[in-house]
């Protein structure tokens, strides 16, 4: 009878345990990721703009420049257009512009570690993207910055700060996963909206 109650103390324990783990949506496990890769963004400035020279650049290609503005871009004139398009198009560009960062920074270098960091959140975030069907095709224009973004020979170079470019990730992430984010975050309140319009907000 004690063995008997012990191992219903003991499987009791055990369900309260795992019972949290059971009942995270995927969506939730996604909002855990994106809020820890919000955290180590807010470091960006000192180990992207401080640890660097000033002005120092990176070529990247012209879509790996993922502002706010292309996104409202991309939901004006492309077609059947899903969010969840951009979002894959926001995890693709920074991974890649990562990748950008690292070839440019030697091992020993003060933000080395921070940018490798980074890149295994991104690999996290990744791990939690709910699976898209397998029935629907891509836009065409989001195809084309697929492929574009992995060109080696690509003609569409930019030169960009590394702050820059993290600065865009940020800011497109509070767009793209308003969701999992505080309905605070100044970031959302620019979501979409045309450049004029963010400009006379900030002269309010």
């Amino acid at each position: 009878m004690v063995r008997s109650t012990t191992w219903l103390l003991g499987a009791l324990l055990g369900l309260i345990c795992v019972l949290p783990l059971v009942l995270m949506t995927p969506r939730t496990a996604q909002c855990t990721s994106l809020k820890t890769l919000e955290n180590k963004l807010i470091g960006r400035r000192r180990n992207m703009k401080h640890n660097l020279p000033i002005n120092y650049t990176i070529r990247v290609h012209y879509e790996e420049v993922f502002k706010l503005s292309n996104i409202s871009r991309l939901r004006a004139r492309v077609e059947d257009l899903e969010d969840w398009d951009l979002q894959d198009v926001w995890l693709l560009v920074n991974q890649e512009v990562l990748k950008r960062i690292l070839r440019v920074l030697p091992v020993r270098h003060p933000s080395y570690k921070y940018t490798t960091d980074l890149e295994d959140l991104f690999r996290k975030v990744q791990q939690v993207f709910p699976p898209q069907t397998d029935e629907r095709e891509p836009p065409e224009r989001i195809e084309e910055i697929y492929k574009r973004v992995k060109e080696i020979d690509s003609k569409g170079w930019k030169f960009v700060t590394p702050k820059s470019l993290l600065d865009n990730c940020y800011r497109t992430m509070h767009c793209l996963f308003k969701d999992c984010f505080s309905s605070e975050d100044r970031e959302q309140d620019y979501c979409g909206l045309p450049h004029w319009r963010k400009g006379r907000k900030r002269l309010q």
